[in-house]
Parts: C-alpha cells; sequence; structure tokens
C-alpha cells in the first residue's frame, strides 16, 4: 500500500477543492453576506491543509487498483467533511450533521435537502451548495486530473474508481488528456445552458445556481417551489433538454466532435435511454391528462418530471405527489434505471440494464439448450464475462442496500414509501422521493441515525458501491 502518495493525491484534492470555495466567497463579498468569513476561512484552512499533504511528492508515485479505490472513498468523504463546515460555521445550518448532510448531497449530485426554508439562506451559501454539484458532476479527482499529473499512466485506476458505469474507456491514450476532453465538454454545456437560461429572462444568479444543478444532474434550486417558481414553458423546455443530454454518455460527445455520427447512432445504451424517456412521458401524458385539461400542458409536465428522474437531477415543476397511481409507480421505476453510463447521472445505469436483461435471456436459452455456447454483446463488442458477473454483484449490493437502508430508517416512524423511496432516491443520487421526502417535501424529520446512514447512501450511489466497501475490508489494508 503506497500510503504516502494516497496522502499526496488527497493533499492535491483538498487543496483544489479550497481554490474552488473562492468563487462562492466572492459571490458572499459582492452580496456583503455574514458567511464570508466561514466560507474564506473554510476554503482557506483547505488549501493549507492540502498543501501539506501534497508538499512532496513521493519518490515511489506507483498506485496499483486498491490504492485507485482507496483515495476516491477518502477524497470523497474528505471534501464532504470540509464542504460541509461554512454551513455550519456561518451558523445557518446549526447542526453539523445536517451540515454534512446537505453537502454530500451535493457533491454526489443526489439533491436531497434537509432545509424547510431555503430562500431564506444567503447567497453564498446557496451558490456553493449548488456549485458542489457541478464539482462533483464529472467527478473530483476527474477535475483535478484535468488541472495537473497525478500518478502518471496509472490514473486509469482513479478514473475506473471513481466513473459511473459498469465498465471504463478511455478517449485518448494519455488520461490527463482524456479527463481535460471531458471537462471541456461540460464547461461548454454549462455555458451554453447558463446563456440559454439568461435570454429566458432568468437573473444571472438564477441561471448559474440552475446550470450546476442540471449539467452536475443534481437538482439544487434557489427556490423553494424548484424550477417550477419561474413558471416559464421556454426555461422548463430548456432545463429538460439539458437534463437529458447530460444524462447521456460524455464519450458520445466527444465522437460527435470527431465526425463519428454513425457509431453514436448506433449506440445500445443510447436507444434504450431515450426510448425509455419517451415512452413514460408518453404513458404518463395520457394518465395525467385529466388534471390538466389538454395534451401540451400534460406532455410538458410529464417529460420535465420523466427527464427529471430519469437523469436522476431531481428538479420538479409539478407535486408528483397529486398524480395518479400509475404515474407514480413508474416514477419510482424510473428511480431504479437511472441514466447513461459514462454521465454526469446516478442509478444502476441503462447499461447495467440492457446487460442484467440479456444476461438473463441467455441463462434462460442454456437451460433449454445446455450445449449451447453464446456470448453477450453491448455497443457491438462482446461484453467479457467479469463484467457480466460485475453487473450481477453490482445489483446484488444495491438491493440488499436499498432493503438495510429502508429497515434501518424505519425506526423513525415514517411510512413505508417515504422510507423505501428516500432510500432508493439516495443510492440512486435522485433527490426527492414519495410522500414526506417528495418533491414539495425534505428530510429534515428524519433523525440524526438516519440523516448518516441516508449520507452513507448516496455516496454508494455515487462512487457505485465498491470504493466505499473496501474501507470497510481489512485486506485491502494490509501491505
Amino acid at each position: 500500500m503506497n500510503n504516502r502518495m494516497i496522502l499526496y493525491i488527497l493533499g492535491k484534492v483538498l487543496r483544489v477543492t479550497g481554490i474552488l470555495m473562492l468563487l462562492p466567497t466572492y459571490v458572499a463579498a459582492h452580496f456583503r453576506e455574514g458567511c464570508l468569513w466561514a466560507l474564506l476561512g473554510t476554503a482557506l484552512g483547505m488549501m493549507l491543509l492540502g498543501t501539506l499533504l501534497a508538499w512532496k511528492k513521493p519518490a515511489v508515485s506507483t498506485i496499483y487498483a486498491r490504492e485507485g479505490f482507496l483515495i476516491v472513498a477518502l477524497a470523497w468523504i474528505g471534501i464532504s467533511l470540509g464542504g460541509a463546515l461554512p454551513f455550519w460555521l456561518s451558523g445557518e445550518i446549526p447542526s453539523y450533521i445536517d451540515a454534512f448532510f446537505e453537502t454530500v448531497s451535493g457533491f454526489t449530485t443526489t439533491g436531497s435537502s434537509i432545509l424547510t426554508d431555503v430562500e431564506a439562506m444567503s447567497r453564498g451559501l446557496l451558490f456553493w451548495r449548488s456549485f458542489t454539484h457541478w464539482i462533483g458532476g464529472m467527478g473530483v479527482l476527474v477535475f483535478v486530473m484535468a488541472i495537473m499529473p497525478l500518478a502518471g499512466n496509472r490514473s486509469m485506476h482513479i478514473l475506473r474508481a471513481e466513473s459511473p458505469g459498469p465498465d471504463v474507456g478511455k478517449l485518448v491514450p494519455k488520461m490527463r488528456s482524456n479527463a481535460m476532453i471531458l471537462y471541456g465538454i461540460y464547461i461548454a454545456f454549462t455555458v451554453i445552458e447558463a446563456i440559454l437560461l439568461l435570454l429566458g429572462g432568468m437573473p444571472l444568479f438564477d441561471s448559474l445556481v440552475t446550470t450546476f444543478g442540471t449539467v452536475g444532474t443534481g437538482g439544487f434550486s434557489n427556490r423553494a417551489l424548484s424550477i417550477a417558481a419561474y413558471d416559464s414553458a421556454y426555461i422548463d423546455g430548456v432545463v429538460t433538454v439539458f437534463m437529458i443530454l447530460c444524462g447521456v454518455n460524455f464519450n458520445l460527445y466527444y465522437l460527435l466532435l470527431m465526425g463519428r455520427f454513425k457509431q453514436v447512432l448506433k449506440s445500445e445504451e443510447l436507444r434504450w435511454y431515450l426510448g425509455i424517456i419517451l415512452l413514460s412521458a408518453l404513458i404518463i401524458t395520457i394518465d395525467i391528462l385529466p388534471l390538466y385539461g389538454n395534451f401540451g400542458t400534460s406532455f410538458r409536465y410529464a417529460i420535465f418530471q420523466v427527464a427529471s428522474i430519469d437523469s436522476t437531477t431531481g428538479y420538479a415543476t409539478a407535486d408528483y405527489n397529486l398524480w395518479p397511481e400509475l404515474s407514480k409507480a413508474l416514477l419510482v421505476l424510473l428511480m431504479l434505471l437511472g441514466s447513461c453510463a459514462g454521465s454526469t447521472a446516478g442509478g444502476m445505469k441503462t447499461s447495467r440494464f440492457i446487460l442484467a436483461v440479456k444476461g438473463v435471456r441467455r441463462e434462460i436459452k442454456h437451460m433449454l439448450h445446455s450445449r449451447s455456447v453464446s456470448t453477450i454483446t453491448l455497443e457491438g463488442k462482446t461484453v467479457r464475462e467479469e463484467t457480466i458477473t460485475s453487473v450481477y454483484l453490482f445489483l446484488l449490493f444495491y438491493f440488499a442496500i436499498l432493503c438495510g437502508t429502508t429497515l434501518l430508517i424505519s425506526v423513525d416512524g415514517m411510512d413505508f414509501t417515504t422510507n423505501l423511496t428516500a432510500s432508493l432516491t439516495t443510492i440512486s443520487n435522485i433527490g426527492p422521493g414519495m410522500n414526506v421526502v417528495g418533491p414539495a417535501g425534505n428530510f429534515a424529520g428524519y433523525s440524526w441515525f438516519s440523516k448518516l446512514l441516508l449520507s452513507f447512501n448516496m455516496l454508494l450511489g455515487r462512487l457505485e458501491i465498491f470504493p466505499l466497501v473496501m474501507l470497510f475490508t481489512p485486506t485491502i489494508w494490509k501491505k
């Protein structure tokens, strides 16, 4: 175990996070808010600690898979612990556990909240709250990798541990160039959406906060009514389009830039993803038609909520708790599914769903024809058996954690639907669930124990379970 290299990379992550915190510090200074000193003090503290840890690069800089997993897990816990300090030190969130929950929800792009009056918060902290979505969306270590070298050709272990999906591929041979390409596309989406929202009449501050939540598929808003507060079909449309776009594998955008259009159109996961969104939106549109009176309005609300849930963003333009049971059931199923691998979204991922379906189909075929030998393909390539096994293992862990969390938080006395969807929406990094934790509610009613458990759920979901589970595996710490 290369402990010194682990601390060195953690130091770089903390230092970069502290530097990024200077942006909301500037916002607080611009509006002359009291949270300025909490933000500035935390930023300087994280930069100082990071500088001390990364003062000198170790002579042996080689890392392997287990170091990669540990670096990612510890980095996400570290930035969440530090990122919560401004909320707590400013007194705007008096409980540190609540501040930690809110920060983990931000970095993991979940969007679940304990705030009961979001519009009462200072703009500096609201900016930091949503900016954590943007930082965490593409990946904290991917961002650090894009601006500075970390571990040479061994950085693939870090990317594999942090990037969502059953398998990770490189766009170009060099990992730093790979990270720079991904963040270049990410920044382009951020700029374009912010401009489009400004053209729709949204204030600059609101457009930035909304954009951070959309491209990071997080969902934090500075308005109590979320996107519904603007009551604009244009804004709904812009946000809907970008939620869908950011749920797509970012590697496909690189292929588009390279002019490889046929390869993009042949993407099996993309076709499933867009097909599921369209079909779900049409079903819900018909189901809620009596509530809204015409097809256009019904489709506007249906497609927004479907895109929001399936991309795991969590914005809302309607309280779907009031919708018919069919629509609510379909939205819960979409919470399980999530978007594409290689996107900023959460959930189990469409590619895993496809592989699981194909795996079951292969097993049924093998039962009927015991001597048959068949392989599973995805995107025109044969999928390795290790990948299929990892998909089954992921799904086993996913549902075990979902059931266990639902059972443990039930001691707080909430109803079953609330507890189930609270567990589901946190491990899938979506945000709102149903009933008490629905789009018009929050997680404030849960106990400190449940909030910590749900925070752990969010980290498990964002890091796709295994990096965090490995922290508690004794063998990984042995030399």
